[in-house]
């Protein structure tokens, strides 16, 4: 990867290989399809319609992404699972909501905060799992969180009874300022998010 510098008109211009000039393409071609759909796209669907390689799409993201936070624009890029979206910057959340005449944030109980740290390090989890973890019957924090948006049913689990998978959503990820599950602060003991894994 080798770049150079030159300076032409007083700016400086970056010359990249021709595997990064690609990337770069790629990254602007997803931004426009992310643009005009409005909606979460697939990570299969964009390389059916770039008519590219998981490596190149997976190069093309990481590009964007990278874009977007290192020139501190409005958007970023969020991921989540096989799923890709533009969303607004965490720093742009007030702006927003201004606009929108939305409230900053949800207004969360402590139980329902508890029960939600329990399933966005720990998902996809059923209500078991949850309540095995916090000790207490999770059924009203659980119906709280998936009022707000914050948590969606993912499944079932390949267990007796087969019981309700729960996982956190977009929307998560945007009420906390994060892209990416892998973003969540470790903490000692706790597994990494099994859908921090996206394709890299």
């Amino acid at each position: 990867m080798q770049k150079q510098l030159t300076q032409q008109n007083g700016n400086v211009r970056l010359h990249l290989s021709a595997d990064e000039q690609m990337a770069v393409e790629i990254g602007a071609a997803i931004e426009s399809l992310l643009f005009v759909s409005g909606r979460p796209l697939e990570r299969s669907e964009l390389r059916k319609l770039l008519d590219i390689d998981d490596a190149s799409l997976t190069a093309g993201l990481h590009t964007l992404e990278h874009e977007l936070e290192s020139h501190r624009r409005g958007i970023r890029l969020q991921r989540l699972g096989e799923q890709v979206q533009l969303v607004t910057a965490p720093e742009m959340a007030r702006y927003v909501a201004a606009l929108l005449g939305l409230p900053m944030t949800a207004k969360l109980t402590s139980a329902a905060m508890e029960t939600l740290a329990v399933i966005s390090y720990r998902q996809p989890v059923t209500r078991a799992q949850i309540e095995a973890v916090r000790g207490v019957n999770s059924d009203r924090a659980l119906a709280s969180l998936i009022q707000h948006g914050l948590v969606t049913e993912v499944g079932r689990a390949q267990t007796v009874g087969r019981p309700t998978l729960f996982a956190t959503t977009p929307e998560f990820l945007q009420q906390f300022g994060l892209t990416r599950l892998d973003q969540l602060p470790h903490v000692a003991g706790n597994p990494s998010p099994s859908h921090a894994k996206e394709g890299e």
